[in-house]
């Protein structure tokens, strides 16, 4: 009888095993939301945003970051290291990217904020990660980007840091 519960247990396994894969996309999410790892910015119409909800009282720093995932032959940078910003207010920064191959390549920028109680008071209007870069041979591009962050975030967070990476679209 033992011999066949061995085969049994062993079919068993792979089934374990698919389900805890599939399982792994919400439990990252729950670990992320504990921790404040991997925050996702929001994204907003500019018309939603009530001027009149601006905190002057207040300042955050914002702090940008870039970098490319290996194979994108890409340079990418923010113009400006940081900004000192009231919440409720409308901001604009520009990253620039440049191509450094000889043929058009693509590529698609994944944000992310820390720590991640802030990320749901990080809302874009407009971002370049909205969509996938094409750039030619050697092309130079500045790309803005248009923030808000909400007038309820937390009066504990005082320093916010956005951070980008691009990754290749291209296949091979």
């Amino acid at each position: 009888m033992k011999q066949q519960t061995s085969p049994l247990k062993l079919a068993l396994i792979p089934v374990l095993m698919f389900g805890f894969g599939f399982a792994l996309v919400p439990l990252y999410d729950v670990f992320c939301d504990i921790t404040g790892l991997n925050g996702k910015t929001g994204r907003i119409e500019a018309s939603e945003i009530d001027a009149g909800l601006v905190d002057d009282s207040r300042i955050i720093t914002v702090r940008f970051l870039a970098q490319t995932n290996t194979g994108l032959p890409w340079s990418f940078e923010p113009l400006v290291e940081k900004m000192e910003v009231h919440p409720g207010q409308v901001y604009e920064a520009v990253y620039r990217v440049r191509s450094t191959s000889s043929q058009a390549t693509k590529g698609q920028a994944v944000p992310s904020v820390s720590p991640g109680l802030a990320a749901e008071h990080f809302n874009k209007t407009e971002c370049f990660c909205f969509v996938q870069q094409e750039l030619g041979p050697l092309e130079v591009r500045d790309m803005p980007m248009r923030f808000v962050i909400g007038p309820n975030i937390s009066d504990k967070i005082d320093q916010v840091t956005l951070s980008y990476t691009f990754f290749s679209l291209d296949r091979g």
